[in-house]
């Protein structure tokens, strides 16, 4: 009885709690809405903060896809220039007709890596797709790259970038606004396809930008990553910021680490198949533990005195489901290794904007230890079958 009874007051707190974060929370995002309903696609630019100093001895390397800190002054090499390569003398297997389940389609390896003419698997796991999906935006010319090469037709993104589908309109917007205006970096400064996103984001007309937000949001979003709790993983190599499995058995300590590779290197890195999923490998106990920081913040009840947690609850603003709120986005089912890049970036200053204030206060006592446990939380969760799509019209502020 006494059990049951301090579980309902740690409740009772935990969302009294929420419940004033989420005014402030609404204060905030109320500004930024009326702002965006003057001017549907464009913000006035904040002024972009001076660099923060990195914590870097505590950096979550496994969610940028390092596996050594980066040496003072180590910047990112620009991405190789998009396009399809032109080289007379191609190997016969570049050229060679490939398919993958389920798909009537078949393409080369040089159709699958041309970031401008994007190859469509699964043309019916989204509605149809508009030239800045397709090819990137106008204004680049021939050094555009398409939105749906990285992020994949059918909005799912991979580990080391954003999977936008089924996200708010607005949300959307406002992130491409504060990669333009200088709000949104990376705390690695090794990590190169974010200041490529940087770069599109400045090319992209307020058109381009309103109907690559409408595409993505208008994608249900279906989860593609199995978590596994493990003492061992396998030995992995790193491609891209991704990590990708060179054994089948598991034989080296996850050591504290979440660790997110392709179910099947071939399917997802060779062929770019969007259907063909990830695991995320995480430490025995995680889930427990990030289940206890999400839906109460780790809020105690010791005696008859409340311990507050370290953080207020994610289940506050991103729902009780966690499949987002108005414009608060969805996070059940993603990439552990993309949710515990953002929550990083935010705590060392490198994601701005009048959205980010309050979470930067939810979070800022979260340790390397917790990013792996709410992350592999998230990651682990099934959005609810038969909940309602969000509509555009009620998406756009």
């Amino acid at each position: 009885m006494r059990r049951a009874f301090a579980f309902l007051l740690v409740a009772a707190v935990g969302f009294g709690a929420g419940v004033l974060f989420q005014r402030r929370f609404d204060a905030k995002r109320a500004a930024v809405t009326a702002e965006l309903s003057r001017k549907p696609t464009a913000v006035a630019p904040e002024k972009a903060p001076a660099a923060p100093s990195i914590d870097f001895a505590h950096e979550p390397l496994w969610a940028y896809g390092f596996d050594t800190l980066p040496k003072p002054g180590e910047k990112a090499a620009p991405q190789a220039a998009p396009g399809r390569p032109r080289n007379p003398n191609t190997n016969p297997e570049q050229t060679r007709p490939r398919r993958v389940p389920g798909s009537r389609a078949t393409y080369t390896l040089l159709d699958v890596r041309d970031q401008q003419h994007l190859i469509d698997w699964f043309p019916n796991d989204h509605g149809p797709m508009p030239p800045i999906i397709a090819s990137g935006p106008a204004s680049l010319g021939d050094k555009t790259r398409a939105c749906g090469f990285c992020h994949l037709p059918n909005g799912r993104g991979r580990p080391e970038n954003a999977p936008p589908a089924g996200l708010p309109v607005a949300y959307f917007i406002r992130q491409i606004q504060d990669f333009r205006n200088g709000l949104r970096r990376t705390a690695d400064p090794r990590k190169p396809n974010t200041n490529t996103m940087i770069d599109l984001a400045k090319a992209m007309s307020d058109d381009e930008i309103k109907i690559a937000a409408e595409y993505f949001s208008a994608i249900k979003w279906t989860p593609w990553v199995r978590v596994v709790e493990t003492e061992t993983v396998p030995k992995t190599r790193i491609t891209g910021n991704l990590f990708v499995p060179i054994e089948k058995v598991k034989s080296e300590p996850i050591a504290g680490r979440l660790i997110e590779v392709p179910e099947d290197a071939e399917q997802s890195e060779t062929l770019r198949n969007p259907h063909s999923g990830f695991i995320a490998y995480v430490p025995p106990g995680s889930i427990k533990k990030g289940e206890d920081l999400v839906t109460t913040g780790g809020m105690r009840v010791v005696g008859n005195e409340i311990v507050p947690g370290k953080t207020t609850p994610c289940v506050t603003c991103h729902g009780l489901d966690l499949m987002g709120v108005a414009d608060v986005p969805p996070i059940a089912g993603r990439s552990p290794s993309y949710i515990a890049r953002q929550v990083w970036d935010i705590q060392q200053g490198t994601r701005n904007g009048a959205a980010v204030q309050l979470m930067k206060m939810a979070i800022s006592k979260l340790t390397a230890d917790d990013l792996v446990s709410i992350s592999a939380y998230v990651a682990s969760r099934v959005p609810p079958r038969g909940r309602p799509e969000r509509r555009l019209a009620s998406a756009m502020p």
